[in-house]
């Protein structure tokens, strides 16, 4: 299945990264936040993307253009530099689509500038591109599925630390929960869509807005819930987290690494 990232808003400023990084391109450990949410997707079989840039699309064509696998793998340098020799599990293959949507669109405006791109996909994923989890991506789309409807999102709890308040209308407080023990839920950035959502999204309409609406008053929108690993990358705090996560080796995003071992990427632009 495609893979619809969108990669080009201006995004959530992180205050030790300058404006000339956009927002997936902030690394986690040795890569960017993008090439980790790339390699779960790889994981399932999902190798081919689709990338709406904008928002300096050059550091991220930059990037594909000169991937060099070897900087983030074990390898054998022979010939100074001029030979070398990867180490461990073969390569994998991404084709990457890297298709300039604007600076100043949103995500709604996005997905139909790359529609010509899914138009024949059964089933196709996007993705915000700035939070990473664990989900079973297999189960998650058998059920959406079976479901026969036309667009789901993964709802997670809110990475939140208030306590929230039960209060009756005399003012009389009836309890106290956390985040995890209430029953909020939010969209966590990982879509499932067939093609039919286009017939729901107007020119100039936000994704989730105006779209799901209609989406939900047609029974043709689901929620997936998880509770298991699920972080975005919002505040210099949430990249501290995932960043030390990878320091320690805990990276339940990758199914290599929870199995011992690492899987390098080869990658062609398109």
């Amino acid at each position: 299945m495609k893979v619809v990232l969108f990669c080009g808003g201006l995004g959530t400023r992180i205050r030790e990264y300058p404006e000339s990084i956009p927002k997936p391109m902030i690394p986690i450990g040795q890569q960017p936040i993008l090439w980790h949410l790339m390699n779960y997707y790889s994981q399932y079989g999902h190798t081919d993307f689709v990338l709406c840039t904008g928002y300096k699309a050059n550091v991220i064509k930059d990037f594909f253009l000169n991937y060099r696998p070897q900087a983030y793998a074990d390898c054998v340098v022979s010939d100074f530099g001029a030979k070398v020799e990867m180490l461990g599990t073969p390569e994998q293959d991404w084709r990457v689509a890297l298709i300039d949507t604007g600076m100043w669109r949103n995500i709604g405006e996005r997905l139909l500038a790359v529609r010509d791109h899914v138009r024949n996909e059964e089933i196709f994923l996007a993705n915000y591109s700035d939070g990473l989890s664990d989900v079973d991506l297999t189960e998650m789309i058998a059920r959406f599925r079976a479901s026969g409807k036309l667009a789901c999102f993964l709802a997670v709890r809110p990475q939140l630390s208030f306590h929230f308040a039960d209060i009756a209308g005399d003012g009389a407080v009836k309890g106290f929960a956390t985040s995890d023990r209430s029953d909020l839920w939010i969209n966590g950035g990982f879509f499932l869509f067939r093609p039919g959502i286009f017939d729901f999204v107007r020119e100039g309409e936000e994704l989730v807005l105006e779209p799901f609406a209609r989406l939900i008053e047609a029974g043709e929108l689901m929620a997936y819930k998880y509770e298991g690993f699920w972080r975005a990358m919002d505040t210099l705090k949430d990249r501290q987290v995932l960043e030390e996560m990878v320091e320690q080796g805990r990276m339940p995003w990758r199914q290599a690494e929870r199995a011992g071992s690492t899987t390098p990427l080869a990658i062609s632009a398109s």
